[in-house]
């Protein structure tokens, strides 16, 4: 089904190193009410799923307004994309549930709060999260997870893995970064190279996939996904609308396409060239095209799940 991303506000409680808001949090603050439900209005004639994203949505005083507003329009899927700390609070997960909410989309970064609460550069975020997915868990919802891919936790993406099974989430995502907003301001740390993280990326897919968990990678091309081709996200993001503070992307499918990701010349040979998005602008021009390789044949061993 159709979706609609709605950017409420880019007010945040944590201030990753890697956000591609980067100064939208401290100079757009968060939008009208009455302008989001407008929005949402609107994108309910061509949508039937809505995510509520920011900055943190949570924060909102009229978040459960808007939650249930957009559950009295009828949306089918109402999912909220968020760092999960709010949810470290039961009440407020009971509240964000009754108003509608449907799933639920928290990011992790880290296995241990030293490491999480580094990226985030927000003490004590990595214990909320948790008890976030936790709570959440406990309640019988439908819990997706995110996690950045950085140079200072890639080597712990399996770690992370065996975190998240443990806490029961339905599904979880590895996503490299993009190279934008505060991401690009940290480029020359932050920022690793993706033959590097690869092997780390496929245990910790195969620790998932073993322990029946839907899981996903973002923004890693097929040339880099051998044996794993059938976990790559572009694959199932659903087409839809993103409603920005400044206006709406009508198909941000094909946006992406066109002015957020690139191929080279030599990705024409490859049999994955159609489907491929390649990766996001920022890092071949950041390190060049080396390590993208055209695949001249199907693997034999292609895992076609998601």
């Amino acid at each position: 089904m159709k979706r609609v991303d709605i950017k409420i506000g880019y007010l945040c409680n944590n201030q990753c190193s890697f956000c591609v808001q980067g100064d939208r949090r401290k100079t757009l603050g968060n939008k009208p009410g009455n302008e989001i439900k407008a929005a949402i209005k609107k994108a309910k004639k061509a949508c039937a799923a809505i995510v509520f994203t920011g900055g943190e949505a949570t924060l909102r005083g009229d978040f459960f307004e808007l939650v249930s507003y957009a559950k009295d329009l009828g949306f089918k899927s109402i999912q909220i994309q968020t760092n999960g700390r709010m949810f470290a609070y039961l009440d407020f997960c009971r509240k964000a549930i009754l108003a509608g909410a449907t799933e639920f989309s928290p990011a992790l970064h880290g296995d241990t709060a030293k490491l999480h609460d580094l990226l985030t550069n927000a003490p004590g975020s990595f214990k909320q999260t948790l008890e976030g997915i936790r709570n959440l868990k406990k309640l019988g919802q439908r819990v997706l997870t995110n996690t950045v891919i950085t140079s200072k936790n890639y080597k712990r993406l399996p770690a992370i893995a065996r975190l998240l099974v443990s806490l029961g989430v339905d599904q979880f995502q590895f996503a490299f970064i993009h190279i934008a907003g505060t991401a690009d301001k940290n480029k020359d740390w932050i920022v690793p190279k993706k033959f590097q993280i690869m092997p780390y990326v496929k245990k910790g897919l195969d620790i998932g996939i073993k322990a029946g968990k839907q899981v996903m990678t973002e923004a890693i091309p097929y040339c880099l996904m051998s044996g794993y081709e059938g976990y790559v996200a572009e694959d199932i993001i659903p087409e839809g609308q993103v409603v920005e503070y400044t206006g709406v992307i009508e198909d941000y499918s094909a946006f992406r396409k066109k002015y957020g990701k690139g191929k080279t010349a030599s990705c024409r040979h490859c049999v994955y060239f159609k489907r491929c998005e390649g990766p996001w602008k920022e890092y071949p021009a950041l390190f060049g095209w080396e390590e993208f390789k055209p695949v001249l044949k199907l693997s034999n061993s292609l895992n076609l799940k998601h």
